[in-house]
């Protein structure tokens, strides 16, 4: 039997990260993926790009991922949202000295890293590929069993499985979802004019389309998209000649780009919505997508996880120090309280958001472009906007402000 103070399913993203937080702080974790390393980093995968904010870039530079990141993401200086192709756009930007509002990474480039940081980490086993059989549950521990026969024991369990996360079903927590008839079409694309590191959001009927800076690579220009169409459409737009795909993200975008060129294999997935009424139990925490799901209107997503990370390495942390046991109630009460109302409030924004540049016709898009202008003429406000895309509102967790624990 093999023995942790942790154990995490799920080697994703979050899931990594989380170990990786926990490792700095001298808490061991054994971490079960059952994903095949070299299939989930190949160039061909997914072709999925996140938007790091810059309070979660905080955290990953005091883990020690920051090094193994280092020169591989493309800084966004500036974020300009205008309802489709109007000139009248809402700005947010950067001086040098604050520092850019995210970092844009490919998820194959995020995942290298954390694979290579696990591997030097001191205390973080990392089992891949290796897939979970039956988990116990009980009031002093957990041991989850493998396919391959090994047992695994520690004081808590965290599930990091993603929106289809089976540990949360089979803790009967309850969850609010829905679907929302769209799909994302996920693409990198190269073109000819620079892009100046600057984030579009451009508001259609049928959908947002999102344009975000990367890195150029040795062809010249490129930024990733994201694209919402209709699910009915989703497919037909997958396979559709690059030409006539080129020609169609060309007119979204306004020709602001110049020319395109395809850059990366095309993919989709479908947009829903789901949140977790709790997302603790006996020895059980949710961390990421198995806690949340939300639309990537605002690229919040992966960032949500993260602060799931800082919040959850804080209590854990700080319960340890007043010898508290791992998994005890008091410590999951304090990171259920703690996350409950700030990815709520995400969760609602950003499905609000959805719903409102979803209305057609005129009226709604002069309301639309009247709260633009309130926002972008009000300092304040403006302000607590940026700070939102920086991930720097609410109760910050440590990791988050940059502080270890």
């Amino acid at each position: 039997m093999e023995r942790a103070d942790v154990i995490i399913l799920g080697g994703g993203l979050v899931g990594l990260t989380l170990a990786l937080a926990l490792d700095r702080h001298d808490i061991t974790s054994i971490v079960v993926d059952p994903a095949e390393p070299a299939a989930v980093m190949a160039a061909d995968f997914d072709g999925r790009a996140s938007a790091i904010a810059s309070a979660s870039w905080k955290m990953l530079e005091t883990i020690g991922l920051g090094r193994h990141l280092a020169g591989q993401g493309c800084p966004i200086r500036a974020i300009r949202a205008a309802d489709g192709l109007t000139p009248r756009a809402l700005v947010f930007d950067t001086t040098e000295q604050e520092g850019p509002l995210g970092i844009m990474f490919e998820n194959r480039t995020l995942r290298r890293a954390l694979h290579e940081a696990a591997g030097e980490a001191r205390h973080v086993q990392l089992l891949t590929p290796a897939r979970p059989i039956e988990t116990d549950r009980n009031a002093t521990s957990v041991t989850v069993t493998l396919e391959d026969g090994r047992v695994l024991t520690a004081p808590l369990l965290i599930a990091a499985e993603g929106r289809h996360s089976p540990t949360r079903e089979a803790a009967g927590l309850e969850v609010a979802r829905w679907h929302y008839e769209h799909a994302a079409i996920i693409a990198i694309l190269g073109h000819a004019l620079p892009h100046g590191n600057v984030a579009h959001e451009l508001f259609y009927p049928a959908g947002p389309f999102a344009l975000l800076p990367m890195l150029n690579d040795a062809d010249g220009h490129r930024s990733a998209i994201v694209w919402t169409v209709a699910k009915k459409d989703a497919q037909a737009m997958i396979g559709l000649p690059d030409r006539a795909f080129l020609a169609e993200a060309e007119k979204r975008m306004g020709g602001m780009l110049g020319s395109l060129r395809t850059a990366s294999p095309r993919s989709s997935y479908p947009l829903g919505f789901h949140h977790a009424a709790k997302i603790t139990d006996t020895r059980l925490a949710l961390v990421g997508d198995a806690a949340h799901g939300i639309h990537p209107i605002a690229g919040q997503g992966l960032n949500l996880g993260l602060r799931d990370v800082a919040a959850l390495t804080e209590v854990l942390v700080d319960g340890l120090r007043l010898g508290l046991d791992m998994g005890d109630a008091q410590t999951l009460a304090r990171y259920q309280r703690w996350r409950a109302l700030d990815t709520f409030m995400v969760a609602a924004a950003t499905d609000g958001l959805t719903r409102l540049y979803g209305i057609p016709g005129p009226t709604a898009r002069a309301v639309r472009r009247f709260g633009m202008d309130v926002v972008e003429r009000v300092p304040p406000l403006k302000r607590f906007f940026m700070n939102e895309a920086r991930g720097e509102t609410g109760a910050l967790p440590k990791l988050l402000q940059g502080v270890e624990v």
